[in-house]
């Protein structure tokens, strides 16, 4: 079993290099606490894609895995962009709402 991704950013070799390399970067320590609202995947891509992957009853783990690869593989460009471009007004609600949820 591999280190769940979100661990690898935050190791030091890692955070020192993005530091040193990534224009206004975020350190660990200036990351929003874990919150659904704040996550792109929780707050809609996933809706999106369990709507069409699930739309009908799949008679097997492979099928439901083909109709879930369809759908992100189709998903239109222009919800991605609209989802991205609400991240910055999600994330003033939560600093308003003082780190509480905001849906």
């Amino acid at each position: 079993m591999g280190v769940p991704t979100r661990f690898c950013h935050k190791a030091k070799a890692t955070q020192r290099w993005l530091r040193e390399n990534v224009p206004n970067f975020i350190t660990v320590a200036e990351w929003p606490p874990y919150s659904p609202d704040l996550n792109p995947l929780d707050y809609s891509i996933w809706g999106y894609i369990e709507s069409i992957a699930c739309a009908k009853p799949h008679e097997s783990v492979k099928s439901l895995k083909r109709a879930i690869k369809k759908a992100w593989d189709e998903m239109p460009d222009e919800m991605v962009k609209r989802v991205v471009d609400s991240w910055p007004r999600r994330l003033q609600a939560c600093v308003d709402a003082q780190g509480g949820y905001i849906e």
